[in-house]
């Protein structure tokens, strides 16, 4: 069980750090992987401040496809190389924008969101999909995030048999 009493004290990475140790208790100690990667969302949405989405998108038959996500309604479907999700998967790489409005092809789920990170999720090679965090503030994603959610995917890499969800 996530306890969130304490996070006020903590330094920007304590709390980072507890978010991956969280996440790996969820992991192991539950081996449905729809229900781990709802869990990951929620886990990164109570404890990470000014975001206002943080999801997952699954790579379904070449193609971005909703998933688990934290927020207001999104986009269900995104092709692979459109948008920050698409361009991640196709690249294979993180793109952190600092002002979504500057991405040319952004696309816009929530008018709210001012920034964004995305982290492609690989395993064995094959691209599974992307982790997706959206915030209402320019600028908001920083080294220190991008350094943290890539070690929280690389949690969900070692647990979660994602062709079970494709």
């Amino acid at each position: 069980m996530l306890k969130l009493n304490g996070l006020e004290k903590m330094t920007v990475e304590q709390k980072y750090k507890y978010m991956v140790a969280a996440l790996e208790g969820q992991l192991s100690s539950e081996k449905d992987d729809l229900a781990n990667l709802s869990n990951a969302s929620a886990i990164i949405k109570a404890i990470m401040d000014r975001l206002n989405w943080a999801g997952f998108y699954l790579n379904k038959n070449n193609e971005l496809v909703l998933g688990p996500f934290q927020g207001m309604p999104a986009c269900n479907r995104i092709t692979i190389g459109k948008g920050v999700c698409g361009t991640a998967v196709e690249n294979r790489t993180v793109q952190r924008v600092y002002n979504v409005h500057e991405f040319p092809g952004h696309i816009a789920c929530d008018s709210a969101s001012q920034s964004e990170i995305v982290i492609p999720i690989i395993k064995n090679e094959r691209v599974y999909g992307v982790l997706d965090l959206d915030s209402p503030d320019i600028g908001r994603f920083t080294d220190l995030e991008e350094e943290y959610l890539i070690k929280f995917v690389d949690k969900l890499v070692k647990y979660i048999n994602f062709e079970t969800l494709l």
